[in-house]
């Protein structure tokens, strides 16, 4: 019964997988499992898509028994980045178990084809999301990093007074240093001789010399009558 069953599904096969499916014996062939998976636009052959191979040979006892089955690739297929047969087989065959044992006593070869074109195009999807993860962490540090340049240092309370005192202390120091420069042009104009300034009615009184100014006034003209008396008594 096993045989029968095996001879109605490869014939099943054959019209769903063409140009796709290939005999070894009566017991055993391959099929071509074309990936809709491509590497990442930035790398490499881009454009190829992988290809894998499930061979299938039947035990005596199909399809009560599972079938023996192996993942290669066609002969000189390019490597894609992110799938490698020779690691991954092992994974993508675990992947096809469950199939397996979900449909013993049945047909399971298309089932187990469509898994593994599943599993195959996941493996490859993560992978590829990871690396871009990886490129996007890249990238926000980048960025990170950029805009930390043209960040200040925050303000705080602290930090606001500091800079204030500073400000203040600066400012007075250069009107110091500006005096001081004008002082030192203003005598050098006088050719060094220091300027006597005159001071004001207001200053006079406020400093208590209004009084005694008038007073030494009034006493040198008198001084001057004085003389010219001592003068004409004299003559």
């Amino acid at each position: 019964m096993g045989r029968e069953e095996q001879k109605e599904e490869r014939e099943v096969l054959d019209s769903i997988f063409p140009d796709e499916i290939q005999d070894i014996s009566d017991t055993e062939y391959r099929v071509t499992v074309q990936l809709e998976a491509s590497a990442d636009p930035s790398e490499e052959d881009a454009d190829s898509s992988p290809t894998l191979i499930l061979n299938v040979r039947y035990p005596e006892a199909y399809p009560d028994e599972a079938p023996r089955l192996d993942i290669t690739q066609p002969p000189n297929a390019p490597k894609h980045p992110h799938l490698d047969v020779q690691e991954d087989k092992a994974r993508l065959l675990d992947a096809l178990q469950p199939t397996i044992e979900e449909n013993l006593g049945m047909a399971m070869v298309f089932s187990l084809v469509s898994t593994l074109k599943d599993a195959a195009e996941l493996l490859i999807s993560e992978r590829q999301q990871a690396v871009q993860a990886l490129k996007d962490v890249e990238t926000r540090k980048a960025e990170a990093e950029e805009n930390r340049k043209f960040e200040g240092e925050k303000v705080t309370r602290e930090s606001f007074l500091a800079w204030r005192d500073t400000f203040h202390r600066e400012m007075a120091e250069e009107k110091a240093r500006r005096v001081v420069e004008i002082e030192a042009e203003e005598k050098k104009k006088r050719g060094g001789r220091v300027e006597e300034k005159k001071l004001t009615g207001k200053q006079l009184w406020v400093q208590g010399l209004a009084g005694k100014v008038g007073e030494e006034e009034d006493e040198e003209g008198e001084d001057a009558i004085e003389s010219m008396r001592t003068l004409k008594v004299e003559g």
